[in-house]
């Protein structure tokens, strides 16, 4: 790469940092790659049409005044699109398209695989035979924004929902991955996104399905030998709502299929929103090339709800309910069932049941045999910095000592002990654990995992270690 070609691109870049929203630089400047300067024309590399289509819509305003301000009046932008063939090539190939010609730019078409009896569509959620491809959406109409309420937890995430809800594809939040712990509404939210967008936009195909059945018919395809169908079924989606997409970790042909799957849809337009447990940075055995696309978007992460959210989500529940319960109880609860929204609605169900059934009267002592059951059954939640100091503690050295650079073997095992222990009683992500414990990156968090894990199964000594700080962080 021209050095000169960068330096002018950087300048740019800070041009343009400075005059737009964060999210939109992250989003649509950041995976630009700046590759040769002919004369007063730079070349820059996009990873897709879309990509290129949304920068001249949006951006090219911005981008002539930067590219103007650092090359003179004479200054072009030509775009050179990489892009990777639908099926199955994996060499890419590029196209040359000069800045503000958007006439060059042809939508691609679906092909619709051909056979002697019908040129329809197979879909997989059809039973074999009957001619019919309307696609059920899938979604559940009890998962909607109305009670899916808004508190310092979810905001982000919500409001991107909503965001995306009003104009599907049209918006930098594609794809919109939303990520957090079990129990905090991940589901919820993209059922109703999805719900939003069929009552919005009815004429749109949205469809809603878990990473499992995505995997389970793509392996049903490759059997019968008709993937080519099931990569245009997928590619007809207006809407792909893809639940718990971590669980394609590892499996290499259905990350295949579904990254083909994905850049037509991207490119076209469509919008895709997908749901995890962790965020793209802790996901393991997700090829790069996944990742990065998971990344084009926005990342939104559903936390812990705080006290007041998680009175709200009780009141809620209680009034789609019809129950009426005192305020002194529903605080109770609330204080008391902090770790989701999943046990936080259970306990009132299981407080509601347990006064019907017996026909006794909710009180705060009936109340808190009821927390009681669901928090003892709840990991006990503790800091990182309380883990730290656990184990300097344990191995009498101090904090600084523990985070320190060092590579003498007893503090090395003792941060990585405090790196995997982290991991098993937070739910910070990777990154945050290494950036506490030392400004390590979350390659070190996982290293650290996987070397705690192996010596406790190989050495006596630091299984014990390992006991021991397990009983004290128990206490």
């Amino acid at each position: 790469m021209s050095v000169t070609a960068q330096s002018v691109w950087n300048n740019c870049l800070e041009f343009i940092k400075d005059n737009i929203q964060p999210q939109a630089y992250k989003t649509w400047f950041e995976p630009i790659v700046a590759v040769k300067l002919t004369g007063a024309a730079l070349s820059i590399q996009v990873p897709s049409k879309f990509f290129y289509e949304w920068l001249e819509e949006h951006y090219v305003k911005i981008l002539k005044v930067s590219l103007t301000k650092e090359l003179g009046e004479t200054a072009k932008l030509v775009y050179i699109i990489r892009m990777e063939n639908t099926y199955g090539n994996k060499q890419p190939f590029t196209e040359k398209i000069p800045s503000s010609n958007r006439s060059a730019v042809k939508s691609q078409n679906v092909d619709i695989p051909l056979n002697n009896k019908s040129p329809e569509l197979r879909n997989p959620f059809v039973i074999p035979g009957i001619r019919n491809v309307k696609i059920e959406s899938q979604l559940n109409p009890n998962y909607s924004f109305e009670n899916f309420l808004e508190g310092d937890s979810n905001r982000l995430a919500r409001s991107a929902g909503l965001a995306v809800a009003a104009k599907p594809g049209g918006t930098s939040f594609n794809p919109l991955l939303i990520f957090g712990g079990v129990g905090l509404g991940k589901t919820h939210l993209a059922h109703a996104i999805g719900v939003d967008i069929k009552d919005k936009y009815p004429e749109k195909t949205v469809l809603y399905i878990s990473a499992e059945k995505f995997t389970q018919q793509y392996i049903d395809a490759v059997k019968k030998n008709n993937r080519n169908d099931f990569i245009h079924f997928y590619q007809i989606i207006d809407v792909l709502i893809i639940d718990d997409v971590q669980f394609l970790s590892g499996k290499t042909g259905t990350q295949d299929v579904f990254f083909h799957i994905f850049n037509h849809l991207h490119q076209n337009g469509k919008q895709v929103i997908l749901t995890s447990d962790k965020a793209p940075v802790d996901m393991q055995d997700i090829e790069q090339r996944l990742l990065s696309r998971f990344k084009w978007g926005l990342s939104a992460e559903l936390q812990n709800p705080d006290f007041e959210t998680r009175v709200s989500i009780l009141k809620n529940k209680l009034y789609r309910d019809g129950v009426e319960m005192p305020e002194d109880i529903i605080d109770y609860v609330a204080k008391n069932i902090k770790s989701n929204v999943r046990e936080l609605e259970g306990a009132i169900i299981s407080l509601i049941a347990q006064s019907s059934f017996n026909k006794k009267e909710i009180t705060i002592d009936l109340a808190r045999v009821i927390v009681e059951k669901f928090v003892k059954n709840t990991k006990r939640e503790v800091s990182i910095d309380y883990i730290q100091k656990v184990v300097s503690d344990y191995f009498q050295m101090d904090i600084d000592t523990l985070q320190s650079k060092t590579r003498k073997r007893h503090i090395v095992q003792a941060r990585q002990i405090a790196m995997f222990f982290a991991k098993k009683y937070t739910k910070a992500s990777l990154a945050s654990i290494g950036s506490q414990i030392g400004k390590r990156d979350h390659a070190t968090v996982l290293h650290a995992c996987k070397t705690v894990d192996n010596l406790s199964s190989t050495d006596k000594q630091f299984k014990k270690y390992v006991e021991d700080i397990t009983k004290k962080l128990s206490v």
